[in-house]
């Protein structure tokens, strides 16, 4: 094996060392040699500096080793030191150096070799001064000692100097592990690495010519900048692997910020030409730290970033090669659910299950896995369209659950109440939302000016009248969760801090396949006015900042509001649906009560639901709250629900209500009301 024929070579030169070292030795056989200093040795040492060895006459074992060497190359085995030396760049001399290094590690001997030449029992790792020595080099060379200060084994992780500390000849050196596991044939990556390296995706998407054309062209700095469906992952993969190259991916998201995040990154390019691969750095973000870009950008080996955000001149010196990476059309993304679901996918309108998750090419792999898994802890093991939308929904990034209320679904179509005209308008926002990425991204129908790919609507009526229910009911149709922003989170009183909060709001929901719901949203897209003092002129920029950034908005968004007349004109030129919500009728308020009431609460045969919603004028909100008080009751009397227990229940809710009480509409169960 080349690498011990080179352990082998050094060896001989330890021995002639100790040798040396043991002729001039006034304690050879002194057992506590290394803790003292004796006087002979101060003599010794005051006599003069010990000349350079001279290894020009052992040479011929490590001659005979690198001719075995040049012989097991022509016979086509590739050997991992030349293929290490080669890729980090290193001379003979570095070479020398780092087999010395771990010598130890492959044999324990050399741990006492090296403590008695140390002349330290202690110290079992080689000086830097011994390293030296054995190379034949002179510690006042300041080319060889810069070797282990900046040169290419300390810069590219290969051997570490330890105890700075200590003046420079004392220092220890020593190899990582993964440096001697590699050239053992592991190629298992650094353990601190886990979570934050992977093997990127092999998904099959996307036209990887510019970046194979790139590489060929000598580039090997490159970023692709890539749109919400699109991928620069399976781009980079596979124009990396048509170059001839591997490829593994580093999780900027995981790997965080700080020195850690640094010393993580340098581990990564190494991990990268210990193995000849490629580097896939992604996602990169407006916050991506400029040293970090330096470090994974300051590699030979080919270096590919991905993001969404625009490439900081400032980052490196050099500017890389730019691509912009198309999105996903609709017909490609329910190809890639297909293929990703293979035999699972027959029997299904995978086109129109899928039609309204937006999700890159690999998140559409992951997400066709969930969804057999789903399927399979199911009775019948088949996967149907709320399997792939669960496992849609599972590629959500978690950031908008910091920064709003999920709300599962949990109601449907049928539970609706309303007149035909708000439940068409509603059936059109599902139906927007379904198609928005076939009409605005396939055909283009809202060109120019970056706008979105968004669906805007209102929902306007008093409290109590259905919107909440009804962005639930719309999100439950299209199989997406529910955001309701908190808007108390959102608005603040330092100039600046409200945009701030909604930028990252809509940072997080763009990302996301959910509905967004703005609650009281007048509290923040409220009407400009006329510029009396700066609080007024910074409330139209906060304005003027929400309507660039709507347009731009690429998700589902529904703003909701008591007072549609506060919402300023400029927004409601630009929401594709508005949906007033009316008060119920006599008719829908009876339907209201049954609905509210349920299937599984026990009802006496006093229940008179037309009375109910022919006398008492409440919104849906208020029905469904005073038949939570009814069944309340209902559980402390015998668990059936009586009449008394429905109009005291009314009685109760126009008393949060503030309203007042009028024996004509409680009409014969009027004394009910006055007994409870």
């Amino acid at each position: 094996m080349h690498l011990l024929g080179r352990v082998g070579a050094i060896e001989d030169r330890i021995r002639r060392l100790v040798a040396a070292r043991r002729a001039v030795d006034p304690q050879p056989d002194d057992p506590f040699r290394g803790l003292y200093l004796s006087d002979e040795m101060v003599d010794r040492l005051l006599a003069g500096v010990p000349g350079v060895p001279d290894w020009s006459d052992a040479s011929a074992r490590l001659a005979e080793t690198e001719q075995g060497a040049d012989m097991a190359e022509a016979a086509g085995h590739p050997l991992r030191l030349r293929r290490l030396a080669a890729a980090f760049g290193l001379a003979p001399i570095d070479v020398d150096l780092l087999v010395i290094a771990l010598a130890a590690d492959l044999d324990p001997r050399f741990e006492r070799f090296f403590g008695y030449l140390n002349d330290d029992v202690g110290r079992r790792r080689p000086s830097v001064s011994v390293a030296l020595d054995l190379c034949g080099v002179p510690l006042t060379s300041a080319a060889d000692r810069a070797r282990l200060i900046s040169g290419p084994l300390v810069a590219g992780g290969l051997v570490i100097v330890e105890d700075e500390d200590r003046p420079l000849p004392g220092r220890a050196v020593r190899v990582p592990d993964r440096i001697v596991g590699h050239l053992l044939g592991d190629d298992t990556a650094d353990r601190a690495l886990d979570g934050v390296l992977r093997e990127p995706s092999t998904v099959e998407w996307g036209d990887a010519g510019r970046v194979r054309h790139a590489l060929a062209a000598g580039i090997r700095l490159i970023y692709l900048r890539e749109s919400a469906t699109g991928s620069g992952e399976a781009v980079a993969v596979r124009g990396i692997r048509a170059h001839g190259f591997g490829a593994v991916q580093l999780d900027l998201a995981r790997l965080g910020a700080g020195h850690d995040a640094i010393a993580l990154a340098r581990l990564a390019v190494r991990e990268a030409r210990l193995r000849g691969f490629g580097l896939i750095a992604s996602p990169v973000t407006g916050d991506t730290s400029a040293a970090l870009v330096e470090t994974l950008a300051d590699s030979p080996q080919p270096t590919v970033f991905v993001g969404d955000a625009t490439w900081e001149p400032d980052w490196f010196r050099e500017l890389p090669a730019m691509a912009d990476i198309e999105p996903t059309t609709t017909q490609e993304r329910a190809q890639l659910w297909r293929r990703s679901l293979g035999p699972a996918a027959d029997g299904l309108d995978v086109a129109e299950a899928t039609g309204p998750f937006r999700l890159r090419p690999e998140q559409v792999q992951r997400a066709a896995a969930t969804a057999r898994t789903q399927a399979a802890l199911s009775a019948t093991g088949v996967v149907t369209a709320e399997h792939l939308a669960a496992g849609a929904r599972a590629e959500n990034a978690s950031a908008l659950d910091r920064l709003a209320r999920r709300v599962s679904p949990r109601v449907g179509w049928d539970d609706l109440v309303l007149p035909p005209g708000p439940l068409d308008a509603l059936h059109e926002i599902e139906l927007r939302a379904r198609h928005r990425e076939q009409v605005l991204g396939d055909w283009g129908m809202r060109p120019g000016g970056g706008r979105g790919h968004g669906v805007v609507a209102l929902f306007a009526g008093d409290s109590g009248t259905g919107k909440t229910m009804s962005a639930e009911v719309v999100a439950g149709g299209l199989g997406l969760d529910l955001y309701v922003v908190d808007l108390s989170t959102v608005v603040d009183k330092y100039i600046g801090e409200t945009e701030k909060n909604l930028e990252r709001i809509f940072r997080a929901a763009a990302g996301t396949n959910a509905v967004l719901l703005f609650d009281e949203a007048d509290a923040v897209f409220g009407k400009r006015s006329d510029v009396k003092d700066s609080h007024d002129r910074y409330a139209n920029v906060e304005s003027a900042y929400l309507l660039q950034r709507m347009e731009t908005f690429d998700g589902l968004a529904i703003l909701a509001t008591n007072l549609r007349a506060n919402i300023d004109e400029a927004f409601t030129r630009r929401l594709d649906v508005i949906v007033d919500f009316p008060m119920p009728d006599a008719a829908q308020r009876t339907r209201l009560w049954d609905r509210s009431l349920g299937r599984h609460l026990r009802r006496a045969d006093d229940i008179d639901l037309e009375f109910l919603g022919r006398s008492f004028e409440l919104a849906g909100g208020g029905i469904r709250s005073a038949a939570v008080t009814a069944a309340y009751l209902a559980a402390a009397d015998r668990g059936t629900v009586l009449m008394r227990h429905c109009v005291v229940a009314v009685h109760r809710e126009y008393r949060k209500l503030g309203r007042l009480l009028v024996e004509s509409e409680f009409g014969r169960f009027w004394p009910e009301v006055v007994g409870g």
